[in-house]
């Protein structure tokens, strides 16, 4: 891929609406995910495994967890003195403001965009789980020539599709139709609000299209430019999930404790990387019972735990049952206290003889560092 060299291009905070109360005080990128990761891992992880080596990542709001996390980029190798990791401001132009739209922010990334002397650019949202070669991806698209690549997952959806896009596509995997929030239920190509594109390419239609004051590259330029353009999908095998509310972010997390999951999420040749906090291997009690759940480190476990997701540093009491929950850094169960389909931010406290209990569709959140 050396003659193909790409950039990679990541959109922090463009769903954050949809995840609610997660994202009131942080980034999509930085929510939380699987015991010891944020969604952006994911993202980054794949980039730097396909061998992209330029990086940027595009804020715009309540990203001061994100910056925390990513740092220069070190734990990804993308803490270099030439290219690497960069953080984008959330302002589009001077005196404009906050971008209103993937176009608009691409627009106010222009310089670094140019600067960057690769021939393609990958896009890509922080809401998708999953474990890609992006280095096929790209290839694929060269071959194919084609002006866009979008990917693809076949999913059957319920009635509410939300916030989704849909492709239809002929036998070639051209794309012949994009939906928005499609509706009835039924199965679906849904588009993961990932792309390839050359970058000279992507820079003369993100000028054109900002033009003519339009500022979704979904809508702008999947959607209105399908005849003009050769677009073609590239459909995801395998594990893939797409964190659309928190209804799938619990999902999502309650899936890892499937053993095919995360062989498929976490192969040995590609692994995914994360911050590095150096803590203390977990500690059971004598009275602790753990089953089918992912403990981390630095927790101190004396109750009981039932197919849940248990973050860094989080203490359980003795009589405490915790079924069915996620349950993020730094959070105490007090003794006795009873948790199922429960999702604690960080630094929650339950005290003791506490009774709390959502449901499969419905799990109860409760927000960062408040006492229950």
């Amino acid at each position: 891929m050396s003659e193909n060299k790409v950039l990679g291009i990541v959109f922090s905070n463009m769903h954050d609406h949809s995840l609610g109360e997660l994202t009131e005080h942080r980034t999509v990128g930085s929510v939380p995910f699987g015991g010891r990761y944020r969604l952006v891992d994911f993202v980054l992880s794949n980039m730097v495994n396909s061998g992209i080596r330029d990086v940027g990542i595009i804020t715009k709001s309540n990203y001061q967890s994100l910056m925390d996390h990513v740092g220069a980029g070190r734990e990804w190798d993308l803490a270099r003195k030439i290219g690497g990791l960069v953080i984008l401001p959330p302002f589009s132009r001077t005196g404009s403001g906050i971008y209103r739209g993937s176009i608009d922010a691409l627009k106010g990334i222009m310089g670094y965009i140019r600067h960057v002397g690769a021939k393609y650019v990958f896009l890509s949202d922080c809401d998708v789980i999953a474990n890609l070669n992006i280095r096929q991806i790209v290839d694929s698209h060269a071959a194919s020539g084609a002006d866009i690549t979008a990917l693809y997952k076949k999913q059957t959806t319920a009635a509410d599709t939300g916030d989704m896009t849909a492709f239809t596509l002929n036998k070639n995997r051209r794309i012949t139709d994009v939906l928005t929030n499609p509706g009835p239920a039924g199965e679906y190509n849904m588009y993961l609000n990932m792309a390839v594109i050359e970058r000279q390419l992507l820079i003369k239609l993100v000028n054109e299209e900002f033009s003519h004051g339009r500022y979704s590259f979904t809508q702008s330029i999947l959607q209105n430019q399908i005849r003009d353009l050769k677009i073609y999908g590239y459909p995801v095998e395998g594990y893939c999930a797409r964190i659309r509310d928190q209804a799938s972010y619990f999902s999502a997390n309650m899936q890892l404790l499937e053993s095919w999951v995360r062989q498929q999420l976490f192969p040995r040749e590609r692994p995914v990387y994360t911050k590095v906090r150096d803590e203390v291997p977990a500690k059971y009690g004598l009275q602790a019972r753990v089953s089918n759940s992912m403990v981390a480190d630095g927790c101190i476990i004396e109750g009981s735990i039932e197919n849940s997701i248990v973050f860094r540093g989080v203490k359980i009491g003795r009589g405490a049952v915790v079924r069915n929950s996620i349950i993020m850094q730094g959070c105490v169960i007090g003794e006795n206290a009873s948790l199922n389909y429960i999702i604690t931010d960080k630094d929650v406290t339950i005290r003791d003889n506490r009774t709390l209990a959502g449901y499969l569709t419905y799990p109860v959140y409760l927000q960062k560092g408040i006492s229950v």
